[in-house]
């Protein structure tokens, strides 16, 4: 176990990664239980790519994350559950109540049908159940892919079908701010056109009577009656899949993101551990949905491996009102708070006074994640909620990297309003010009990209390697690139100044431009449409969209409308576009190519600074345009 604890650890640390990677990763990896330890910790190259870790190496992520844990913290309380509602009652299990509840359920998925490498889908909301079955799946082998329980049906179905899952986990309901939403009929929509799933696994949460369809469905609380309290866990090659997360691309098919048993269980606890400077006694929260990465890798694994106890929130921050993350911090003595700037900017709306009814005594650490954090968000934060006294991490990482990559370590390192600060030890970021040279120096900005592998690195996309190949490795050879340009200042110090692709970034969640605009075209009455992302106040980005129609709309406001129900009806309600433009064409190259960057220009509302347009198949088009948005934005 490595755990760095000043500057000049860090600055020992970090040239010793970079002298000899093996060597320190090795170090920092013969902390777990391993059943057989690796022959060589790292094989490698960016080309192909091929990364593998620990190789040889067999260990179980559930046995470092719960059983190491039993002798020593056995009645320490590994899980806090925080309803939706403050007057329901909340749950606390501890290493050993934890343990007991994941071998059972381990168990219910062995009686289904599930074995080592099969796929499972996980739609479920933030319940205990979701932590609980993460780890089940892990403990017997199977590879679990969790989706956010806030997607449409053909979202679901699009993710179950590419990993052929068997077995979807999910629950009859569930609660989200003052809303209840039928999780399971999303489910039996999906699963009309998912013919590899045999089984559904369903969870009772709001006690409603829903449809169960005789042969495929069962009750979780049936089940567990016939399942015994210990399933010994299964040996995996350090190299297994572990789980599959889908995130969206440039085209509009999500990619399944593959992680590995070994590696990604090695980075999780050392980031985690490393970041927010983790002690014994202290609360950790990261207010993240398990769905998304950061859910994965800061509520359920990290915190876990490391032996801590970690919070789990049912519901939103405005609910019942804007002070609930406060209380909830006051609550549980809440130590560690890790939240996203989308959440932080809504809270600052809502005024002070509901940061000031609290004391937040507790707190010693915040963290910031999911985007660049702006410096009004980041000092407010700062100030008003850890009042002056708590270091900020703000992290830069991705769902493809699996752990926090660049980040100030929590006291330890410097941090700066804005800037993701310095690489982890192990992490070596360089940024690149338009041709693939590294600029040297300070003062410079890039492409970021890595030139050296880390271990919880993205290994495939499921299914096919070669998009992952195109997407991470091929831009520029020898790097695996993030799609993220970066300056570095004149300390060194990074600040990620966002997407360079086409992705929008809303509120910490990744879409596609594709996929949006896929769902767009699905109304009759569109011809083609255009999607950008542009400066919102509260998501960071949200989305503009451009719609060409075979018809000029007689009611515009109702045909938006409908358009907004397909985006939603197939992706969800987080890519709902914020603004849709009508227009009759749309700035394109003599090849056909789109000229996404003017659109962001004119949606950024940037009329004057469009750049040359001579080159364009119909310059006339973007005044056309223009014209329109300023009317768009004076209504």
């Amino acid at each position: 176990m490595i755990k760095i604890q000043n500057q000049s650890e860090y600055e020992i640390a970090y040239r010793k990664s970079v002298e000899n990677p093996e060597a320190f990763w090795a170090e920092v990896a013969d902390s777990f239980v391993w059943y057989q330890k690796w022959d060589k910790v790292v094989e490698w190259n960016f080309l192909s790519p091929e990364i593998k870790w620990f190789c040889g190496g067999k260990t179980n992520i559930t046995e470092n994350c719960i059983d190491r844990h039993l002798k020593v913290r056995g009645n320490k309380i590994a899980l806090i559950w925080e309803p939706n509602d403050p007057k329901e009652r909340y749950i606390r299990l501890t290493y050993r109540e934890l343990a007991e509840r994941v071998n059972q359920f381990a168990n219910v998925l062995k009686n289904n049908g599930v074995k080592k490498g099969d796929r499972v889908s996980i739609y479920m909301p933030m319940i205990p159940e979701l932590a609980i079955s993460v780890l089940a799946c892990a403990r017997i082998g199977a590879i679990h892919s969790v989706v956010f329980a806030g997607f449409s049906s053909a979202s679901l179905a699009d993710r179950i079908n590419d990993s052929e899952c068997s077995v979807v986990l999910t629950s009859d309901g569930l609660n989200r701010g003052e809303k209840q939403i039928p999780v399971k009929r999303v489910v039996d929509e999906a699963l009309e056109s998912c013919p590899s799933v045999q089984k559904v696994i369903v969870v009772d949460r709001l006690g409603w009577a829903i449809h169960m369809e005789e042969g495929r469905d069962v009750y979780l609380h049936d089940e567990l009656k016939n399942a015994e309290k210990y399933c010994a866990p299964e040996p995996m090659d350090s190299e297994d899949p572990l789980f599959i997360l889908y995130t969206s691309g440039s085209t509009g098919k999500p990619k399944g993101v593959v992680h590995t048993c070994g590696g990604y269980m090695v980075y999780a606890e050392y980031s985690f551990r490393n970041v927010f400077q983790y002690e014994e006694s202290d609360i950790h929260w990261c207010t993240a949905d398990i769905g998304w990465v950061t859910g994965h890798t800061y509520i359920v694994y990290g915190p876990l491996l490391a032996g801590a106890t970690s919070v789990m929130f049912e519901g939103v921050p405005t609910f019942p009102d804007p002070g609930r993350f406060w209380q909830v911090c006051d609550k549980w003595g809440v130590t560690h708070f890790y939240t996203a700037p989308t959440a932080i900017r809504s809270l600052m709306q809502a005024g002070e006074d509901h940061v000031l009814a609290y004391s937040l005594d507790s707190l010693k650490v915040l963290g910031s994640v999911g985007e660049p954090i702006n410096e009004e968000a980041w000092h407010w934060y700062h100030t008003h909620v850890g009042k002056g006294r708590c270091p900020l991490v703000d992290t830069w990482w991705q769902t493809e990297t699996g752990g926090i990559m660049i980040s100030t370590l929590a006291g330890v390192t410097p941090m700066k309003p804005a800037h993701a600060t310095f690489p982890l030890p192990g992490i070596q970021p360089v940024l690149l010009d338009s041709d693939g040279n590294e600029l040297a120096g300070n003062n410079v900005e890039g492409y970021l990209c890595i030139k050296y592998p880390w271990p919880s690195i993205i290994r495939t996309t499921w299914g096919d390697h070669e998009r992952c190949r195109i997407n991470y490795f091929a831009t520029y050879k020898g790097y695996y690139f993030t799609g993220d340009g970066a300056k570095r200042d004149e300390n060194g110090m990074y600040r990620i100044i966002g997407r360079v692709d086409d992705v929008i970034n809303v509120s910490g969640h990744r879409f596609g431009t594709a996929e949006i605009e896929s769902a767009i075209n699905q109304n009759s009455n569109v011809v083609e449409s255009a999607v950008v992302g542009f400066p919102h106040d509260i998501k960071g980005q949200g989305i503009f969209a451009y719609v060409i129609c075979k018809e000029a709309p007689e009611n515009a406001e109702y045909t938006r409308a409908e358009i907004v129900e397909t985006v939603v009806a197939q992706i969800g309600r987080i890519a709902k576009p914020d603004v849709i433009l009508f227009v009759s064409g749309l700035p394109k190259t003599r090849s056909g190519k789109i000229m996404r960057r003017i659109l962001r220009k004119i949606a950024e509302g940037e009329y004057e600074n469009t750049g040359d347009t001579s080159t364009l198949l119909d310059p006339l088009v973007v005044e056309e345009i223009i014209g329109q948005a300023k009317q768009v934005r004076n209504t």
